[in-house]
């Protein structure tokens, strides 16, 4: 046994197997949403829901485990909020590519992520993005998830007149409503699970409404849906075909995954303590990268979107975890909650909205580290955060604030604080508007 957990990076002196499990399960129940929101999320984009649900739990637990025993580090991972509406609205819905020409772009960024992870040459793409764009992009995308959530409520509808208004009150919009408040109440009291809880809380009160609709025979339990509808399904014609817009997409699903997983190693490493005093760096920070590479590539072929590392894991680090056996007691119950399918796949989209719009709620947060005192950075930070909900594309959010902040530099004459790598990225930006025009 002491073998078994010596491969976790558990030491008997240090660690307690009963902290180190309990907080793999308060991860669990933190992040647990995730398996009621990628199906739907996911299926909107016509994808199988039951076989989605399947690959969500399948490519999250593998990931989590590479991360268990490769990296020995209490995080968790599964597939991201904000980039799997970036999958399902941006690439599929708005762009009009198939869901398997998506899923191709993410494995193919999954196969990148581990070759820039193997020749460590992430950081020189992450430090070339100005670090207050850096934030902009987690607030942008906390913007247009939230509202995605309110849209999926009935909560805020369309309008002819002035794009978008308040929908009507129904027992539908009245669950969604009432969702966000029981969970930021939750949260606020600091429950474990409080989202997890929401959701199931708000889809038991949808029954007798008529917005939770229980199929003829419904089992708690029952065997795992298989993942053949969705699983190798990827279609790599537009990558051969040299469409310069389809690599702007792999770039875009690359650089959002290097953030997400970079930020939330760093804060929630560093509410751990884990991070070396003198040094600033986070043990095994090349290996945890390399986890969530493979869990993306996993992640494509078993039919869902980019596996990312949660920032909800810091809930299980501020329960003790702080080795393997912590992301393994997290990966152990998504394989439990496969078995459980029925229940996820019950839920109506009312019942998430709370668990879209409370994760853009914690995706403000980074708006704190923003410089908006000097207008060169100010200015390109907004359009980065309110293009994206305004276009419906995290991807035209990210371009136009970035090219914004370069034209606003070049033209101040602060053309020399931008480094060579800021250059090479703007002008295959220009190409995605550029190439159409061809």
């Amino acid at each position: 046994m002491k073998q078994f957990l010596s491969l976790l990076g558990f030491d008997p002196a240090k660690h307690s197997v009963k902290v180190e499990m309990m907080a793999g399960l308060t991860t669990f129940l933190t992040m647990s949403y995730i398996l009621a929101v990628n199906p739907l999320i996911l299926s909107d984009a016509g994808m199988d829901k039951g076989a989605v649900f399947s690959a969500t739990v399948i490519a999250a637990a593998i990931a989590t485990c590479v991360m268990a025993f490769y990296a020995k580090l209490p995080f968790a991972l599964a597939s991201g909020m904000g980039i799997n509406a970036f999958f399902a609205y941006t690439l599929v819905i708005v762009m009009g590519y198939s869901w398997q020409q998506a899923l191709a772009a993410v494995f193919v960024e999954g196969v990148v992520f581990i070759l820039l992870t193997v020749f460590k040459v992430r950081e020189a793409i992450v430090n070339a993005i100005p670090l207050n764009l850096r934030y902009s992009i987690s607030v942008g995308i906390g913007l247009f998830i939230a509202f995605i959530g309110l849209k999926n409520g009935g909560i805020v509808v369309a309008s002819d007149a002035t794009m978008t208004a308040l929908g009507a009150w129904t027992p539908t919009t009245l669950v969604a409503a009432g969702g966000i408040l029981l969970g930021a109440i939750l949260l606020s009291l600091h429950v474990k699970g409080a989202l997890f809880y929401t959701i199931i809380i708000m889809t038991l009160v949808g029954i007798p409404f008529g917005v939770t609709q229980v199929p003829e025979g419904f089992t708690i339990l029952s065997m795992p849906q298989s993942i053949e509808p969705v699983a190798f399904h990827i279609d790599f014609s537009r990558f051969i075909s040299f469409d310069v817009e389809y690599y702007i997409v792999v770039a875009t699903l690359l650089f959002m995954d290097l953030f997400d997983t970079i930020g939330t190693l760093i804060g929630a490493a560093t509410g751990a303590e884990m991070v070396d005093k003198n040094t600033g760096k986070i043990p095994a920070l090349n290996r945890a990268l390399m986890a969530d590479a493979v869990g993306t590539t996993v992640g494509a072929l078993c039919g869902t979107s980019t596996v990312t590392t949660y920032v909800e894991s810091t809930t299980g680090i501020l329960e003790g975890g702080r080795t393997g056996l912590t992301a393994l007691t997290t990966a152990l119950l998504f394989f439990v909650a496969l078995f459980f399918s029925p229940v996820f796949l019950m839920i109506p989209a009312a019942a998430t909205t709370s668990a879209l719009f409370l994760v853009g709620v914690m995706m403000l947060r980074a708006i704190i580290h923003i410089d908006f005192i000097g207008f060169s950075e100010a200015m390109p930070c907004f359009v980065t955060m309110l293009m994206m909900p305004f276009t419906a594309s995290i991807s035209e959010g990210i371009v136009l604030g970035m090219l914004s902040y370069v034209i606003v530099y070049v033209c101040t004459g602060r053309y020399r604080e931008l480094s060579a790598t800021v250059y090479i990225l703007s002008a295959f930006f220009v190409l995605k508007y550029i190439a159409p025009l061809i």
